[in-house]
């Protein structure tokens, strides 16, 4: 089996690694690579994951329940019955953004004002007054 003696592994698969600590001849210098003192420069077990140098860590820093991230907090574009009067036709966060009440996300209908026409509103939330006043005038209220 002449073949297999011959085999030698593909150029660039094999490296060597560099031997460390082995004086300043090594091309590593004095201090094998660890940098001049320090933790992380001394033997011993490597640091574990989450230490923070003696500071509390973050796992113990944080409550561990109780606590809600107001980052992810749901807000409403607010829109209350006296505007709703500006807007003509059926009523939906289409027509209200183009009619430039709101913005951009979810809407919610408050009962400041008075309604005097019938109109059918959809938005995402209600007021319990303005639930109540819409359907007083002869209009249709629907949830998104």
């Amino acid at each position: 089996m002449n073949l297999l003696s011959n085999l030698i592994p593909k150029k660039g698969s094999k490296n060597t690694s560099k031997r460390v600590g082995r004086g300043l001849g090594s091309g590593k210098g004095g201090t094998a690579a660890k940098g001049h003192k320090g933790q992380k420069a001394r033997s011993g077990a490597p640091i574990k994951r989450g230490f923070e140098g003696g500071q509390t860590p973050m796992a113990r820093r944080l409550p561990k329940f109780g606590f809600t991230n107001i980052k992810f907090k749901t807000t409403y574009d607010i829109v209350n019955l006296k505007d709703l009067a500006r807007v003509t036709g059926d009523i939906n966060p289409e027509t209200l953004k183009a009619s430039g009440l709101v913005n951009r996300g979810p809407v919610k209908i408050l009962g400041e004002g008075e309604l005097k026409q019938a109109i059918n509103v959809k938005a995402h939330k209600f007021s319990s007054s303005a639930k109540a006043a819409i359907e007083a005038a002869g209009g249709k209220v629907e949830v998104i």
